[in-house]
């Protein structure tokens, strides 16, 4: 099939030539931010100056997913958001006796100076105050990030992705340079300790996300096949 000779993630060199096609300085800093932070889209929409430290070279990111147990507070039954009536003991549940837990989580990620030499220029020439902590880095929504992206990779004549678990075939979007950093790291790294410092980076809950870049990365399985066949090993 045609997919099968297509690339499953981009390379840091396929991120390069998208960052090069950016039409202002903005749209370069902002992909080369999803790709050396290896971050998600709101993320990167949620960071502001205050957030940023030059010194220790450091940014530091809000997780936005936020986690929530809902239970009713007549007998701890688990809730879903649209139950109106407890199923255990039937009784009627308003906003006033939901019991609602919320996390939100921080996570402090390095930065490469590069990346903060193009941040210092970014905040210069879009005459933001640099000591003002509340400023954003980005004032630009979601859908404007994916156009951003989208367009630069196809002036960079790079052709879509397929997803290895299921063969889609899917466009290049802020996302896959998530995907593009962890399947880098991966390739450095895919020792325990870097699978953990990985997993914490990306902000991972579950270590099982985070080992799936394993799988793409790795070539351990092409490997052992060809043993199986190699002369030098059949003769042993």
């Amino acid at each position: 099939m045609e997919y099968m000779n297509m690339k499953t993630y981009l390379e840091p060199s396929d991120v390069e030539l998208i960052e090069n096609q950016a039409t202002c300085l903005r749209d370069r800093f902002l992909i080369r931010l999803l790709f050396r932070l290896g971050c998600r889209v709101s993320e990167a929409l949620a960071i502001k100056m205050g957030d940023v430290d030059f010194e220790r070279k450091t940014i530091s990111i809000v997780h936005l997913k936020i986690g929530s147990h809902l239970s009713c507070l007549e007998c701890k039954a688990r809730l879903a958001r649209r139950h109106r009536f407890c199923p255990e003991c039937g009784a009627e549940i308003s906003e006033s006796t939901r019991s609602e837990n919320k996390l939100r989580r921080q996570r402090v990620l390095p930065v490469d100076q590069d990346t903060l030499e193009l941040a210092k220029q970014h905040l210069r020439e879009s005459h933001s105050v640099l000591d003002n902590d509340l400023c954003p880095l980005f004032v630009i929504n979601r859908h404007r990030v994916w156009q951003i992206v989208r367009d630069c990779a196809r002036r960079a004549g790079l052709p879509d992705l397929v997803n290895p678990d299921t063969g889609r075939v899917r466009g290049i979007s802020p996302h896959r340079l998530r995907d593009a950093f962890s399947v880098h790291a991966m390739k450095l790294d895919d020792s325990g300790d870097g699978l953990r410092l990985l997993q914490e980076h990306l902000g991972h809950a579950n270590f099982n996300t985070t080992a799936k870049y394993r799988k793409i990365a790795g070539e351990e399985h092409r490997e052992w096949y060809e043993r199986l066949w190699s002369k030098n090993d059949a003769c042993e």
